[in-house]
């Protein structure tokens, strides 16, 4: 199962080509084929078509072969989403094939190495363009624990606490950062390598597990900053 992998969710414009080879006993397997990224706070419009073609020009795979493609859905940035999202929405309809939608928290959580990871709790923080960010928290097998949250910076310790008093943790994510002054008293707390952007790849590799069929519409977490214009009566 070929699988194309979408993300412009956050500073980043990324596609890949994942190959799923599971086998029929169901041990999982694949491979990313070909991938390509850029750090790119703005333009990934113009950037990310021409990008996702590549991909599959270079791995000789033509859009009508993909049984899937798979795309962030957020949080993160507005714009962003809606144009990952818009561009995998236009090559499904184009070839009649499935979308499935990874959320910005799973990519970040799921890119990490296993090494840096291991024995540890994983909150992913996805800057929000402002001073409160978007806050998941995973446990060490990177089950999710709670739900999203987008908190005041005085407020994340408590919640923190509330979901994973003590033990080992990893802070990940682009708005990682954010987070060191609130945290600084916390004990066993280690900040993730990268720069924190989700990854297509690790898009489409969990794209591979998702059900199809389903709605993908972008998660905001809280009001975009823009008002869409009202249809005319």
């Amino acid at each position: 199962m070929k699988i194309l992998g979408l993300d412009t969710a956050t500073s980043g414009c990324s596609a890949a080509l994942w190959d799923d080879d599971t086998r029929d006993d169901g041990v999982p397997g694949g491979r990313v084929i070909v991938q390509r990224s850029a750090p790119m706070a703005r333009g990934q419009a113009e950037v990310l078509a021409p990008m996702a073609q590549a991909v599959l020009a270079e791995a000789g795979v033509a859009f009508a072969a993909l049984d899937r493609i798979a795309v962030t859905v957020g949080p993160g940035a507005f714009t962003g989403l809606r144009i990952a999202l818009a561009a995998a929405r236009g090559f499904a309809l184009a070839h009649d094939t499935p979308v499935v939608g990874v959320t910005s928290f799973e990519a970040i959580a799921h890119g990490l190495p296993e090494a840096e990871r291991a024995g540890r709790a994983v909150l992913v923080a996805v800057d929000s363009r402002r001073a409160e960010p978007f806050l998941q928290l995973f446990a060490p097998d990177l089950t999710p624990i709670g739900d999203p949250a987008m908190l005041e910076p005085t407020a994340i310790a408590a919640w923190l606490d509330g979901l994973w008093p003590s033990g080992p943790l990893l802070v990940a994510g682009d708005g990682a950062g954010l987070l060191r002054a609130p945290l600084d008293r916390r004990a066993d707390l280690t900040f993730a390598n990268g720069d924190g952007i989700p990854d297509a790849a690790v898009v489409a590799r969990l794209g591979a597990t998702r059900p199809v069929g389903g709605p993908v519409d972008p998660f905001y977490l809280r009001p975009p900053d823009v008002s869409l214009p009202k249809a005319k009566a």
